[in-house]
């Protein structure tokens, strides 16, 4: 051993401790590279050598399996904190690599070596940071270091570039596409999973959106492939849902066109030790080698899918230059361009009678300067009238296009209905192969075989579950047939009846017109005036009177006012409402009349309520004709109810008016008849007959002294 390196070690290094540092790169020369292992382990006898106890060597061995370009490094930061915290009298290592791969760890390493006195051990020699020589030393040993993982790597992704280059470079396929174990490429022997994939790009094709893609799969109980990456059955192919994640993938994967692609993303590795990737644009792309292998779409259908998918996303984003067709009630949905500013106009929603009335609106610059919006209107007439202009426009070809979506109906049901019958040759051969392997099973091993036959039972409900889908769906599919030909051959001669017949969804709708136009150009002034632009170029121009406001909505008509101000002559609020009901007037936007809607137009249009017009006629009041007739309140209403005095209800209550009665008739106090007009009625006479006027007397006889007065007339 070199005698200077025994005089750079003081007792004040050898009180401390000595850290040995272990690490390999990767598992596999964890595993593989032994030799390397034990040497380091062997620098243990190196510290003991040097005078430290066996007791003071701390081994960290936490990174074995980890690169040293990674800073986030359990190990080493457990290392760099002990040294910093003035614990350790030497590092060792077997060589500047292992420590680390990167010149800002090991520099930093360094640092704080040199401020706490800690000396630095390898295969080659010991060095004392905190002099000049041995640091520069150092520092050239890290930098070589670092150069050396950069031309390994140079190598390994030289050598990778150079195969992709030739289009050699094996990379984990795509479902549908497999090795055949000769370096070639090609289409997955299973069947199943060859039509599900072409499957899926046909509902792509006429559907026009990965999210309507995932619908269809899902409504017609489809299943799609995915080959597992990773655990115990690596390499198996699985069934499942098909996924919208999932979808998108396989649209932006341009392997299935038969192309070898490289060098699709970039990665970055960030401060944290994660990698980051990004998407390239196509230009920039390694290596494009078209028709490298069979595929399932060609190179333009994949062109045409991802234009088709920026024009779907753009209807979320800044521009909103376009979006794929939805259910709403929108017909021009995506189309409308505003006449003034030139954005595209966006689609709301209003709920009337039960009925989703859309609206264009013109909002891009509102939300960005906190503006008005610069144009709005309701859409239903405009929709009618482009509607009627398609159909105007579209007769002649209304036979053509009602084959072509016959075909394409009854093309997709014989996709579907294949799927899933190789579905069902898929489930079969599961359950023969459960059944096999019950009957090779030693029937005394109870264990085995249970399970085994459970095994088996399981994959016979799985292929009767399938066997069952797969005629129910196949007997749903059944309605295309020749007797439906027939029946859209004759509803397309009448194309008017096709555009309007509900059974036709708003989405199918949406798509018809996409076909036929470009854009719809708006612009709002006296009138509206719609510019449609035709593909080929054509322009037709419509000309719209302004829908109703809101305000003009809710306006009630004046006829039901005056019939309003009729009926409230001769009944009341809740009577008046009944038959404004019952002979079907409508209050505005409203579907009933209701006391409180008909107080409301009372109120707006100055109509006087059931009261007051009786009022104006001259009727009384209970209060009133009680102090004129000299008779009690209660007496006056037995009175009325027996017909003697005329009078009305006037509210829900049953509350009374009544007529004023002549200045020379008054009634019977006991009986309640006319009082004859006589002299004595004007001096106050207040029964019509002496009978009367006797059993008046006796009543109040009987109230005053009922005892004495019974006995009197017994």
């Amino acid at each position: 051993m070199n005698p200077e390196q025994h005089l750079k070690v003081t007792a004040s290094h050898l009180g401390r401790l000595a850290y040995l540092y272990v690490r390999q790169s990767t598992l596999r020369q964890v595993f593989e590279n032994t030799e390397s292992t034990k040497r380091q382990y062997g620098l243990r006898e190196r510290a003991i050598a040097l005078g430290w106890s066996a007791d003071q060597v701390v081994v960290i061995d936490s990174d074995l399996g980890q690169s040293g370009a990674d800073s986030d490094r359990e190990g080493f930061q457990r290392l760099v904190a002990a040294v910093g915290l003035g614990e350790v009298g030497v590092v060792l290592g077997l060589e500047v690599s292992r420590l680390a791969r990167n010149s800002s760890d090991w520099h930093r390493l360094l640092e704080i070596c040199a401020l706490t006195d800690t000396l630095i051990c390898d295969e080659d020699g010991l060095y004392n940071p905190a002099l000049f020589n041995d640091r520069l030393l150092l520092g050239l040993k890290g930098t070589m270091s670092e150069a050396e993982l950069h031309v390994l790597r140079a190598r390994l992704i030289g050598g990778q570039l150079a195969k992709a280059s030739r289009g050699e470079l094996e990379m984990r396929l795509p479902v549908g596409l497999v090795n055949d174990g000769a370096g070639h490429v090609v289409l997955d022997p299973d069947l199943q999973v060859q039509d599900a994939v072409r499957t899926f790009f046909d509902t792509f094709t006429r559907t026009g959106s990965a999210t309507a893609t995932v619908k269809s799969f899902r409504e017609q109980g489809l299943l799609f492939p995915r080959r597992l990456a990773s655990g115990a059955h690596k390499g198996e192919v699985v069934w499942g849902p098909l996924l919208h994640s999932r979808a998108l993938r396989l649209v932006k994967n341009p392997r299935y066109t038969g192309a070898f692609v490289y060098g699709r993303t970039q990665s970055r590795r960030l401060p944290g030790g994660k990698e980051s990737r990004r998407a390239l644009p196509r230009e920039q792309w390694h290596t494009v080698i078209l028709g490298a292998h069979p595929g399932y779409i060609s190179w333009e259908d994949y062109e045409r899918n991802l234009a088709r998918l920026h024009e779907n996303a753009q209807a979320y984003g800044a521009e909103r230059t376009k979006s794929a067709p939805r259910e709403g009630q929108a017909l021009l949905q995506g189309l409308v361009i505003c006449g003034r500013c030139g954005e595209r106009m966006t689609v709301r929603y209003h709920c009337r009678h039960g009925l989703n009335v859309p609206e264009y609106v013109c909002q891009k610059r509102s939300i960005e300067n906190g503006e008005s919006p610069c144009q709005r209107l309701l859409g239903a007439d405009l929709d009618r009238a482009v509607g009627e202009l398609l159909v105007e426009t579209v007769t002649p070809l209304a036979l053509e296009v009602a084959l072509a979506v016959h075909d394409e109906l009854r093309g997709r049901a014989e996709q579907a209905d294949n799927l899933r019958h190789l579905q069902v040759e898929r489930a079969r051969y599961e359950a023969e192969l459960a059944q096999r392997r019950f009957l090779r099973v030693d029937p005394d091993n109870r264990l085995v075989a249970s399970s085994l036959e459970a095994e088996w039972n399981s994959k016979l409900r799985a292929l009767n579950d399938a066997q069952d889908e797969c005629e129910q769906r196949r007997e749903a599919d059944g309605a295309v047939d020749d007797q439906h030909r027939e029946q859209i051959l004759s509803l397309a001669t009448d194309f008017p009846r096709l555009w309007k017949d509900p059974a036709v969804p708003m989405r199918e709708r949406k798509r018809m017109i996409r076909l036929l136009v470009d854009d719809v150009t708006l612009l709002r002034s006296d009138e509206i005036v719609a510019h449609v632009r035709f593909r080929g170029g054509a322009t037709h121009t419509l000309r719209l009177t302004l829908p109703l406001s809101a305000a003009e909505l809710r306006k009630v008509d004046p006829a039901v006012v005056a019939e309003v101000d009729r009926l409230l002559d001769e009944h009341t609020d809740s009577e008046t409402v009944e038959i404004l009901n019952s002979t079907g007037w409508h209050p505005g936007v409203a579907e009933r009349f209701s006391p409180r809607i008909l107080y409301l137009l009372r109120r707006t249009y100055g109509l006087e309520d059931h009261y007051t017009r009786l009022r104006h006629r001259g009727l009384l009041t209970l209060a009133e004709i009680s102090e004129l007739l000299g008779a009690h309140p209660s007496t006056v209403k037995a009175w009325a109810l027996a017909g003697h005095i005329p009078s009305y209800v006037y509210n829900d209550k049953g509350q009374r008016l009544f007529e004023r009665p002549s200045a020379m008739q008054r009634h019977c106090q006991w009986c309640g008849d006319p009082v004859p007009a006589t002299p004595a009625l004007r001096r106050g006479k207040k029964w019509c007959s002496q009978r009367c006027a006797q059993a008046a007397y006796h009543s109040r006889k009987r109230e005053s002294a009922p005892s004495s007065y019974s006995s009197h007339v017994a």
